[in-house]
């Protein structure tokens, strides 16, 4: 996947206007199946897997002991087996994760080579798949998931994505990549549909706070700090990093990802330093970029929880001792996507 095919700027407003088509094979993709395949899923993840029904999705996290984050991924309950979508960067160490703790009638199975996965993101992309699929999409809600056949293959279709607009994820084998890939672009040909590279996916999903592993989120951060309280369902019973995270909440955050938008035009890049008006030393960038639908810079970073109000003011620091002024702001930092949450 390239960072980009025809430009970071015009891939990012197809996405938001029309639609785009990003290839994301490279990620990871583990099943897991066996008896105990249930406890087992439940028992290295964040949120609740008892809860999911047959073909439903979850966004969840994978913790250390310690409350740090292995890495963030998609757990799917395909009913006789569930599939874990993680990060391309992360597959290895994640299976190794996974194997580390097996118990009972547990089987992890990398599927990652032998499936190809493609994101369909945008305001059309209902109607683009609806061309070349057997299945009525309306009645796949978000977070969820059916099987279809598109362009005479089967697939897993889910209504899911990383940009906050809608669309599907569509995974199959990966011996059939070229014939959907061109028969989607066949299809979205009259609504703009355009391929869409790595640049757009981070300025699309940064404008909506989605985390990227190894910057907002990393072994050295726990969920509740990053804004991930939502998935981490401490109540559900033991799972992997439950103690400490408790302990994290009980203690009261000490620090909190915050969103921010920077004065003028230069972008912030991760590793600034974030101080406060006095010129103290309250956190750190992890995530910044120009956004093309707001036409200013913005970003992520950790802030101590005594400076994390919207509307405080900022002081960054580059490692050239360059200084640049901005705020802390509501998030998403884009309210105008077309994905409905059901």
């Amino acid at each position: 996947m390239p960072l980009y095919y025809q430009g970071i700027i015009p891939e990012h407003q197809a996405v938001r206007t029309a639609c785009g088509l990003f290839d994301v094979s490279h990620m990871g993709r583990i099943e897991i199946k066996g008896k105990d395949a249930l406890k087992f899923v439940d028992l290295l993840t964040t949120n609740a897997v008892k809860n999911l029904k047959p073909f439903q999705a979850q966004y969840s996290v994978l913790c250390y002991e310690d409350g740090g984050i292995v890495d963030d991924l998609l757990v799917y309950n395909l009913e006789s087996n569930f599939l874990l979508v993680v990060n391309a960067g992360n597959r290895e160490k994640d299976i190794n994760w996974l194997k580390e703790h097996t118990f009972g009638d547990v089987e992890i199975i990398d599927r990652t080579f032998e499936m190809a996965q493609l994101a369909l993101q945008g305001p059309f992309a209902e109607r683009i798949l609806q061309k070349v699929a057997d299945y009525p999409l309306c009645e796949i809600k978000f977070y969820w998931a059916a099987l279809a056949i598109v362009s005479g293959v089967e697939c897993l279709i889910s209504r899911t994505g990383y940009t906050g607009e809608d669309g599907f994820e569509l995974y199959f084998p990966a011996t059939y990549a070229k014939r959907i890939w061109e028969a989607l672009f066949a299809a979205g040909e009259e609504f703009g549909l355009i391929p869409c590279g790595l640049g757009a996916r981070n300025t699309l999903r940064l404008e909506m706070r989605y985390c990227l592993y190894g910057n907002d989120i990393t072994a050295e951060t726990d969920p509740l700090s990053a804004g991930l309280g939502f998935v981490v369902k401490l109540d559900k019973g033991d799972f992997i990093g439950r103690s400490a995270l408790l302990k994290i909440k009980e203690a009261g955050l000490k620090r909190r990802l915050v969103g921010f938008e920077v004065n003028g035009e230069r972008v912030v890049r991760e590793h600034f330093k974030i101080l406060d008006e006095e010129r103290k030393e309250i956190g750190f960038v992890t995530s910044g970029s120009f956004s093309p639908s707001l036409k200013k810079p913005i970003g992520l970073g950790y802030v101590a929880v005594e400076n994390s109000e919207i509307g405080t003011p900022l002081l960054f620091l580059s490692p050239r001792g360059e200084e640049f002024k901005g705020t802390i702001v509501k998030t998403p930092f884009y309210k105008l996507g077309s994905l409905k949450r059901e």
